[in-house]
């Protein structure tokens, strides 16, 4: 076994299951952050030679695999929009195992529940996240306030009560 093939072979063992549960958190679907992690780390291996190289190779497949099951939803929509007779999808999602972080996590939108996984899951950097994410690092932050207030009134039952919005808040919230 070449050297290259050892290396994937450490970072796909060192990688896989933290970024499969942090798609199931982000996604809320954990057969599909399973399969989105997996077709990642398929094209990684396929193209290890440059992954191996990024400075966030971990974030490179994090991204890939959004991006996968984003336009596998994308493709699921379209196809359930074609048939309208069809009842609603039988498939049972697996529970995930801290079924408190997934009940918190759902009520946030999915912007901001993706960089609260990004962030305290994956334990990534702003700066990192927003890379990853394709976002502002200043986006990041305001997303994740937001998210935490949000979070924070849910698990309490306080209300949180924020400062007056600036202009730089606004125009990152987008």
């Amino acid at each position: 076994m070449d050297q290259g093939r050892r290396d994937f072979d450490t970072f796909y063992g060192q990688n896989r299951d933290q970024i499969a549960r942090a798609l199931s958190l982000s996604l809320r679907n954990p057969d599909l952050g399973a399969e989105a992690a997996d077709e990642a780390f398929v094209r990684a291996c396929q193209r290890w030679a440059e992954v191996s190289t990024y400075a966030n190779p971990q974030g490179w497949v994090y991204r890939v695999a959004m991006n996968w099951a984003r336009s596998w939803l994308r493709r699921s929509r379209r196809e359930r929009d074609k048939r309208p007779l069809l009842v609603k999808s039988e498939l049972m999602e697996d529970q995930v195992l801290d079924v408190d972080l997934e009940r918190a996590l759902e009520g946030l939108s999915a912007a901001h529940r993706t960089v609260v996984v990004a962030r305290f899951f994956m334990d990534w950097s702003v700066e990192e996240t927003a890379d990853v994410l394709g976002i502002r690092p200043g986006t990041v932050k305001s997303r994740l306030s937001r998210a935490l207030d949000q979070l924070a009134e849910e698990l309490s039952g306080i209300p949180v009560f924020r400062s007056v919005t600036t202009r730089e808040d606004a125009h990152h919230e987008s």
